[in-house]
């Protein structure tokens, strides 16, 4: 009989938790008797069901997997190639100053995010879009939902085509044969057990890290004039010929200034969605409420270094008039000849790695592409669990893969066969540059979910139950709800110039902004709702969250170190 009881895990809860966990237990048995029925089998379906069983996600990430996911998904091709374009057009300052500008208003989403994430670290309830319907309202949430799904979901499709472009560095086959590899891979390694998908993600983007730093160093050789065709101290000498900034559009200050913007708009590439990527991982996480801030401290310093050390070796060795950067951005070129690494590289006379470099890449764009499949799948399974998109795709399978809304999510891969032909690679480039400004819009309404859910702190007293309280973030909430709101509006600026219009750039640049209004105008009428949501209503709703996410962590066992080994390993994890 005390087995047929035996509703819940064997731990300690709390007493409130305690008597929630009792009424549902005392609940589910009534239903099971006045069907008539008996049977163990009967009550362990209705203890299935009353676990979640069937939408619940497995933890196995630890802290490493969620920072190497995050910046596997973070540095790929817009950092390796697409720097190239924005230092032909703006120069290495403005280069310098955009990846600085945006690395710094990506920390302050990485620390909001976390914060708010790490108090209810539960399935269904860390995603962007969850924190945004329990904090704010549901057609917001509706809509910063299914804007996040469809941003991230098209971002793999891009790496893809990149995956394939890289390729043909070697080889002149057909590229749609590269891209149903790439497909296969992707959309399988994103089906495998999250403990898996984590190792997989963990190495793959060990090497990218390891491509990076490599390239660092040798950009400091080339600095100090130590390439075999190199006579002297390279130095700064292209920030000074042909110069730091490159007037754009217009001549004189202003021209600076847009530069630098356009820079910052450019760069947008290399950082979106990066934050979000990171709160996908904390379901899935173990003991999130002591690893997610972890991994946030972490991931941002790792992040700075990378992308700024980055970016300035890629000013100091490559000049923004340099001929090949140049033409290979006129052709159109999308693999190693067109980095400005391996440009700098081989004008040092370095002739052995650009191949190394063109292999290291495609790992980058690869990584890139499973990171956003893998976050797109999650977000879908999040709006599944609170009825924003159909019940099938909150189901999970026996490892805890959402298999549904991996599945729908991995069709957007086979956008990646548009890029196979000329006239279709136009509409591919809208949809990618679509998903870039969506990117900029979500970070909009994580500075307004943020702002709110301070008030709700306050309100509710819950300061001292927070995990993770860095300082000054309700300040550059505010701040970074103006800068990517500017962002956004500006973004296509340049159509506007006298000369410069052109239709599709505009309908890139603008077309996400109508909508994601859509949506939000649908779905305001499809809730009814045209306010915040109630501070009472919300308080029902996320304290006994918070008791369940507090009571997951006091009956976390920490591993204990054997030895001197086991104890390095910790501090790394």
């Amino acid at each position: 009989m005390s087995q047929m009881l035996d509703l819940t895990s064997n731990v300690s809860p709390s007493p409130y938790l305690s008597a929630q966990l009792k009424h549902n237990k005392e609940a589910a048995i009534l239903d099971v008797i006045d069907v008539g029925l008996g049977s163990v089998t009967d009550i362990d379906e209705e203890k299935q069901q009353y676990e979640g069983a069937s939408t619940e996600v497995q933890r196995g990430l630890k802290s490493r997997h969620i920072q190497l996911i995050a910046l596997g998904g973070a540095i790929g091709t817009g950092l390796f190639i697409g720097s190239g374009g924005a230092l032909a057009t703006c120069g290495p300052a403005p280069l310098l100053i955009s990846y600085m500008v945006m690395s710094f208003f990506v920390w302050c989403l990485m620390n909001q995010l976390t914060e708010m994430v790490a108090l209810i670290p539960l399935s269904g309830e860390a995603s962007m879009y969850a924190m945004t319907r329990t904090y704010v309202s549901s057609p917001v949430s509706f809509m910063c939902g299914w804007n996040l799904f469809y941003a991230m979901a098209m971002i793999a499709p891009a790496e893809i085509t990149a995956c394939a472009l890289l390729i043909k560095y070697w080889t002149d086959a057909n590229s749609a044969i590269f891209v149903s590899i790439f497909v296969v891979i992707t959309i399988a390694v994103t089906m495998l057990p999250v403990r898996v998908f984590g190792e997989s993600e963990f190495w793959v983007s060990t090497i990218k890290l390891l491509t990076i730093t490599g390239l660092i160093i040798v950009g400091l050789v080339i600095f100090f004039g130590g390439g075999p065709a190199q006579d002297h101290v390279l130095g700064f000498h292209y920030w000074k010929h042909p110069g730091a900034f490159r007037e754009h559009l217009v001549p004189g200050s202003t021209g600076k200034f847009l530069a630098v913007w356009t820079a910052i708009i450019k760069s947008g590439f290399s950082f979106v969605l990066m934050p979000e990527l990171v709160t996908s991982c904390s379901a899935e996480s173990v003991n999130p409420r002591v690893n997610m801030p972890k991994a946030c401290k972490r991931f941002v310093y790792r992040l700075a270094f990378f992308y700024i050390c980055g970016v300035l070796v890629i000013g100091v060795v490559v000049g923004s008039n340099n001929n090949h950067l140049l033409n290979a951005l006129a052709t159109g070129t999308s693999d190693a000849a067109a980095s400005p690494y391996v440009i700098g590289i081989k004008d040092a006379g370095i002739r052995v790695l650009p191949h190394i470099i063109n292999a290291c890449i495609l790992t980058s764009a690869y990584s890139a592409g499973t990171a956003e499949l893998y976050g797109s799948s999650r977000v879908l399974h999040s709006m599944a669990i609170r009825g924003d998109a159909p019940k099938i795709f909150g189901k999970v399978n026996r490892f805890g893969v959402p298999y549904y809304s991996t599945g729908l999510a991995s069709l957007f891969c086979f956008l990646a066969y548009l890029n196979c032909s000329d006239s279709a690679s136009v509409v591919f480039t809208w949809l990618s540059n679509i998903a870039t400004i969506s990117g900029f819009v979500s970070w909009i309404f994580v500075s307004i979910t943020y702002i709110r859910f301070r008030k709700v702190v306050k309100y509710l007293n819950l300061a001292d139950r927070l995990p993770f309280t860095p300082r000054f973030q309700y300040q550059f909430a505010w701040a970074g709800g103006i800068f990517f709101t500017v962002l956004a509006l500006t973004n296509g600026y340049a159509v506007f110039i006298n000369g410069n219009w052109n239709t599709s750039d505009f309908f890139a640049s603008y077309v996400t902004i109508g909508f994601v209004a859509v949506l939000y105008i649908g779905s305001t009428i499809y809730y009814r709702q045209f306010k915040f949501r109630d501070m009472e209503e919300i308080k029902l709703d996320i304290l006994p969250k918070i008791e369940r996410a507090e009571e997951e962590e006091r009956n976390y066992v920490f591993p204990v170190p054997k030895n001197v080994a086991e104890k390095i390993w910790t501090a790394i994890i």
